[in-house]
């Protein structure tokens, strides 16, 4: 019977290799709460390097009375691994709501020292986000239809018969015939931008090429809205082309550009609107109903220096009649939602003040016989 082989010793430095290989941040911490080492990921969550990081605490890193504080003691007293889930790591250093998990272990080897690793749950997030988000939409296409057969019928009697008082008042009186007017008017209009929400045939989709729909929406909006505006764009010139309709993806992309424009305001000096896109494989999307996963590698961003969205209104941005325009509607972000939607995607949005970004996730063009899902 033969002896098993002793496990071979791995190289100098290749744990730390192997640390920085990972995608998730691995910090270890010293008996005294100090940052003993991390791995490239964790100098990128926390904005800072490697040497930087052995000057401070872990209480320094994280904000005041963090439950990673008492699970690092707790660790420490019982010797055993625990797990935390949706604990937000944001602080001053990192401004914004920062949802990780949470893994932290004894180091055996080292007394005393403790190793904690981040799970960021953004993607998870974004896509439990995604779908409740489809859930409105579907919400407002019961609305929608409703509005369309029982109000406009009835508006159209009303201002018909505005305009026979009209012909029979004097003066001072067309003036009310003539608001009773304009307003059956607006919300017929408003009507009929809703009614966009009822279309639900399958949408036309073929290979598109992305940069071009972003150069024509910046051409369009550059002459208009966004005239005294600066345009930063940071392309991916290998980016391989998406599976949409585009002229649906230039009502997306219109939208988000000008919502950009309208919070940067007409007289600041310094606006600046950035257009992005990156390939970023490893995401997937279960589609509703089915088994089949979509894989989402490609990424389109929107970032504008703005003020920021409220925070309170983050959490419901893509839902109906959420606006922070004085004079919105509140349906184009809704619209935005549901077409990217349609196109098998999510969209996200992180804001803080001077740095808004609208995220798009899209699957990319397989070829014409090919299933979207089909992608790694």
């Amino acid at each position: 019977m033969s002896r098993l082989e002793p496990m071979p010793t791995l190289p100098s430095g290749t744990s730390d290799a192997v640390l920085d290989a990972l995608p998730h941040p691995v910090i270890m911490v010293a008996a005294d709460g100090r940052i003993a080492n991390a791995n490239a990921a964790a100098e990128s969550f926390f904005e800072a390097s490697l040497r930087l990081l052995r000057r401070h605490m872990l209480g320094e890193l994280v904000p005041f009375g963090s439950p990673l504080l008492a699970l690092v003691d707790q660790v420490r007293a019982r010797g055993a691994a625990v797990n935390e889930y949706k604990v937000d790591l944001g602080t001053p250093r990192n401004p914004g709501e920062r949802l990780v998990d949470l893994y932290v272990a004894p180091l055996p080897e080292r007394p005393d020292h403790v190793v904690v690793m981040l799970q960021e749950r953004t993607i998870a997030d974004k896509m439990d986000r995604q779908l409740t988000h489809r859930g409105a939409a579907r919400s407002v296409i019961a609305l929608a239809a409703m509005l369309a057969h029982e109000i406009k019928n009835p508006l159209s009697g009303i201002r018909g018969a505005a305009q026979l008082l009209e012909q029979s008042v004097g003066d001072d009186d067309r003036t009310l015939t003539r608001l009773i007017c304009d307003e059956a008017d607006r919300i017929v209009k408003l009507v009929d931008r809703m009614e966009v929400f009822t279309d639900e045939r399958p949408i036309e989709r073929e290979s598109v090429n992305i940069h071009a729909v972003l150069e024509h929406v910046k051409h369009l909006t550059h002459s208009g809205v966004a005239r005294h505006i600066k345009f930063v764009e940071d392309y991916d010139p290998s980016l391989p082309p998406v599976l949409g309709n585009r002229d649906q993806l230039v009502q997306v992309f219109l939208n988000l550009v000008k919502n950009a424009a309208e919070a940067i305001g007409e007289n600041a000096a310094d606006g600046e609107i950035g257009l992005s896109t990156a390939f970023r494989p490893g995401v997937r999307l279960s589609l509703p109903g089915s088994k089949t996963r979509v894989s989402l590698p490609l990424e389109f961003c929107v970032k504008d220096n703005g003020p920021g969205v409220p925070e309170d209104l983050l959490p419901h941005l893509f839902d109906p009649f959420v606006t922070t325009k004085p004079t919105g509607s509140g349906l184009g972000l809704a619209l935005v939602s549901k077409i990217v939607g349609d196109h098998g995607g999510i969209i996200e949005c992180e804001s803080q003040p001077r740095r808004t970004i609208f995220r798009v996730l899209m699957p990319m063009f397989l070829g014409d016989d090919a299933e979207p899902g089909d992608a790694a």
